[in-house]
């Protein structure tokens, strides 16, 4: 009895399944691991401090421009609306501290007024934003 082997002629190619795998874990490390940094939209010419330190822990930032705008998440802000958008912000991330990065240029009075509306806020660690000399 002569038995007959029919081999049927595959072709030869890449299995894609772990490189997809390896690709999908990179993409998940890489947005576990990215730290995520607001802005608040506006340059300022902050003021210099020779006390001035450096603080890692600002999340929510507040830019007062020389002309007396405000400024939060790159957005222009009435100065009524600053204490709705940091309970907004503080929402979403019970822990945040707020820094204000105050122009040289701008007033002070304008200073005052947004970080009294930051306290009625809830939020009690208020910074303000200065270059070390």
């Amino acid at each position: 009895m002569r038995r007959r082997y029919c081999q049927e002629e595959e072709e030869p190619g890449i299995d894609l399944t772990p490189l997809m795998d390896i690709v999908f874990i990179m993409l998940i490390f890489f947005i576990v691991t990215t730290s995520f940094i607001k802005e608040s939209g506006v340059e300022v010419n902050r003021p210099t401090a020779n006390t001035a330190e450096r603080k890692e822990r600002g999340n929510i930032l507040i830019a007062i421009t020389a002309n007396g705008e405000v400024w939060i998440d790159k957005r222009q802000v009435d100065v009524r609306a600053v204490r709705a958008n940091v309970e907004r912000f503080k929402a979403e991330n019970p822990e945040a501290a707020v820094v204000i990065q105050a122009d040289r240029d701008s007033k002070n009075g304008l200073l005052v007024e947004v970080m009294d509306q930051v306290r009625l806020a809830g939020v009690s660690n208020i910074s303000i934003a200065a270059t070390k000399e």
